[in-house]
């Protein structure tokens, strides 16, 4: 909200400079981001009349001006070509800084004295609707009653501050200039002098009609709507004083009906719309849209409605998309003879809803948002009707409304001794009624209790202690005593959770994985290919159309990554996110998703030469012992199967994990044919479900002494059917070595000859050990021939010697 320091002093006493007011409005927690003087750099800057205009002995192109300001005449140089005798224009004078940066000195130009410079619009950061037709691409031409010698600041009104409010969603009764006027005198003590029109109980100043009809049909979405008729409308430009406001004010004066719209949302607080009255056929309907509805609003974009929208409409179609913006159809033009000023109260979650999806912003949704004073709309016609009057813009002849509900005023009980207690300072009886009177809140003594009626604009008071916050905003916050806080303190620590992600991100980067982190929001595409599209989240404004839904798998993202590393030749990477994943479980979604945390990584190419190191292929058994290097980790034990109908990954290059049974994620190379739409042949990613991971959490590890004994190995080879697994091989012979068999290691799978077409060979290395004594040479060689033996009869397996 941008306020007029002109404008506020017609409605308050200000006595002290625009900063000074910006800091007591800022410690009465009303924040003024910046304030901007309207006449910066233009000090120097005065009116002149061209009384001679002559070239230049020694340019053809420039021109000799004699300049008349009143108290003294100057020669200037200029070569703009759109001057003549007789034009006021701006003249900066010797030490003008301008806006734009420039510094004026008397300077010689091709033998003559120039002192000073003849200035156009965009040199002095003003609009260029401002000035003579012929201004556009030269000097700024005033017009003829433009008082020579007088300061241009002056003359346009520029003499003025801006102060920039920052205001807190609840305090939307800032938005309004009377009410900034109520703040500023509270916090600096001054006189209030509101004028005697700013009357919530006042009655309509025209008369009350049934024509047009109003019908609300959706009365939660709009509580209150009034129309003001006005004939003989006579379409002008506005008055300079509104048009000095209303540019202050950060808004674009357009004509005379528009101007007095806005003027009156800015003053207010109260958003307005202007409809042309003889383009309205029928009753006013506020509903909402049918299905399919279109309307073509005023930017002219023709736009497809939602069934939630409030619109505006007649008996025939839709006129306004409520409280967001007018349409084409219903717009004022110059014939316009007779219009409809639309006065309402829309519901904030509805406007916010329509102006989102639409990407439709305004001073008046934001207004809306926030919440308006439904007291207010017949007061703000009456104002309307007025300027009407004054400025000869039409004739007000009727008003129309319809009421379906009014919240009743709120009352709070209010004693000092509370107020004394939540304060931590004494304050009296006496100084809280004054602090009342100042907000002329109506009050009621009880005795030891004050009952207080809260005015229908200040729609953030709703319990004792926000009366009680009004009654520091007004003594001060400096009366309050600092004090340290009391109380028990804990030694911070981190949560299980937290350390257990902490404790991975360390297991994964002593790997050389490097972590990324994505968007929570993917393409629909990718999360049906890699997620659960069934269970996904469609966000109802993304970003991007392409970050429609919430991510149900982190594998989206990370494609992306190595995607767009590829494609700037950075072809080896290695990298993991630890992030959630978000499941609904019903559709539409009514209550709040799961929240799953994962960790997943994709790898590709290999690691970087070094000379302590060697060279890495990340492949599938990278992976793999990626896994096992966070099973290790955490004391797990994880089981490997070959996934049933793979179609994402590689047939032969990836397999599902499980923990005590249970599926907790994926390995695998991607499926060649998906690799190579997107350019990621041979890259392998991993998936994992953290949470049945800490779920199998030990409270402790268990660790044991280093063997005192020495180990014995033993390798052998076996030849077995090809479509036997090698971890069912494995668990064989862990099962048959007991407890003396401490690893066991695959070193080779071969195939080929001499080995038969249909089966295969599989090398093991087996770690014997005890810990209590010496193992023998028998004793190993006996448990070695039993393991024989054992898998022999099992999987039809032939010893290779």
């Amino acid at each position: 909200m941008k306020v007029s320091l002109n404008w506020l002093g017609q409605l308050v006493d200000i006595k002290e400079s625009a900063e000074n007011l910006a800091e007591s409005l800022t410690c009465g927690v009303i924040e003024v981001g910046s304030v901007e003087n309207l006449d910066k750099g233009l000090d120097r800057v005065f009116i002149g009349e061209i009384k001679e205009l002559n070239r230049h002995p020694n340019a053809n192109k420039l021109w000799v001006c004699d300049v008349n300001l009143g108290a003294e005449a100057v020669k200037i140089v200029c070569g703009a070509q759109n001057l003549r005798t007789g034009d006021r224009v701006p003249v900066a004078r010797d030490g003008a800084n301008l806006p734009n940066g420039m510094n004026i000195r008397t300077t010689e130009l091709r033998g003559v004295v120039s002192e000073g410079m003849l200035c156009s619009a965009g040199e002095l950061l003003l609009d260029d609707s401002l000035g003579d037709a012929r201004s556009e691409g030269g000097i700024l031409i005033l017009s003829p009653d433009a008082p020579i010698g007088e300061k241009l600041a002056v003359f346009l009104g520029l003499n003025d501050s801006v102060l920039d409010l920052e205001l807190y969603p609840n305090r939307p009764d800032c938005l309004a200039m009377v009410n900034v006027a109520r703040e500023a005198s509270l916090l600096s003590g001054e006189k209030l002098n509101l004028p005697d029109w700013v009357d919530y109980a006042k009655k309509p100043e025209v008369p009350l009609v049934q024509t047009p009809g109003i019908k609300i049909e959706e009365p939660e979405l709009c509580w209150r709507y009034a129309g003001l008729i006005v004939e003989d409308v006579k379409i002008a430009p506005s008055p300079e004083w509104m048009q000095r406001r209303l540019w202050a004010s950060g808004v674009r004066p357009i004509n005379n009906i528009v101007d007095i719209t806005n003027y009156c949302m800015l003053e207010l607080g109260q958003p307005l719309h202007a409809f042309d009255h003889d383009k309205i056929s029928g009753s006013i309907h506020v509903r909402c849209a049918y299905e399919g509805e279109k309307l073509t609003t005023l930017d002219g974009i023709e736009r497809e409605l939602e069934t939630d929208m409030l619109l505006i409409a007649d008996g025939k179609q839709a006129l306004a998309l409520a409280g967001v913006m007018g349409g084409l159809d219903s717009e004022i033009t110059a014939s316009t003879q007779r219009i409809l000023v639309e006065s309402a109260h829309f519901a904030g979650f509805s406007i916010r809803r329509t102006s989102r999806r639409l990407g439709l912003m305004s001073e008046a949704s934001n207004r809306f948002e926030k919440g308006v004073n439904p007291y207010g709309i017949i007061m703000t016609l009456n104002r309307v009707s007025d300027l009407l009057v004054e400025m000869g813009a039409g004739r007000p002849v009727a008003l129309v409304e319809e009421t379906k509900y009014l919240p009743p005023l709120v009352k709070i009980n209010l004693t000092a001794e509370h107020t004394s207690e939540l304060l931590g300072v004494e304050v009296t009886k006496n100084e809280v009624c004054q602090v009342l009177t100042k907000l002329a809140f109506t009050y009621t003594d009880n005795g030891e209790k004050l009952s207080v009626e809260i005015p229908s604009y200040r729609q953030d008071l709703q319990i004792e202690v926000d009366l009680i916050e009004e009654v520091a905003r007004a003594i001060g916050y400096d009366r309050i005593p600092t004090a340290l806080p009391r109380g028990n303190q804990t030694q911070g620590s981190r949560t299980p959770e937290q350390e257990f992600r902490c404790q991975l991100r360390r297991s994964l980067t002593s790997l050389g994985m490097n972590e990324v982190v994505t968007y929570s929001f993917i393409h629909p595409k990718n999360d049906k290919e890699w997620g659960s599209l069934n269970q996904s989240i469609t966000i109802l404004n993304p970003l991007r159309e392409d970050l429609k839904v919430m991510r149900t798998s982190l594998i989206p993202g990370l494609l992306d990554v190595v995607a767009r590393n590829i494609s700037r030749r950075n072809t080896d990477l290695c990298i993991f996110e630890i992030g959630n994943v978000y499941l609904a479980s019903e559709q539409p979604l009514v209550n709040l998703p799961q929240e799953l945390p994962r960790v997943a990584g994709a790898v590709i190419g290999k690691s970087k030469r070094h000379w302590l190191s060697p060279v890495i292929t990340y492949d599938f058994f990278f992976v793999k012992g990626v896994m096992e290097q966070i099973a290790g980790e955490f004391d797990l034990t994880f089981n490997y199967e070959v996934p049933p109908d793979q179609d994402l990954l590689h047939p032969g290059r990836s397999a599902d994990i499980y923990l005590n049974q249970v599926k907790v994620g994926f390995i695998g190379e991607i499926h060649p044919a998906k690799g190579k739409a997107r350019d990621l042949k041979r890259t392998v990613i991993f998936e994992l479900d953290l949470a049945p991971i800490m779920h199998n959490l030990q409270d402790g590890r268990q660790v044991q002494s280093i063997p005192r004994f020495p180990a014995m190995q033993r390798d052998f080879a076996v030849v077995v059917p090809l479509d036997t697994p090698a971890a069912a091989v494995m668990d064989k012979i862990r099962l048959l070595g007991g407890a003396l068999l401490q690893q066991v290691d695959i070193f080779d799978v071969y195939t080929g000859k001499p080995i038969p077409d249909d089966r295969k060979s599989l090398g093991f290395a087996l770690r014997y050990q005890s810990l209590e004594r010496t193992l023998k040479d028998d004793e190993v060689n006996s448990l070695n021939s039993l393991i024989l033996e054992g898998i022999q009869q099992e999987f039809a397996a032939e010893w290779r010697k």
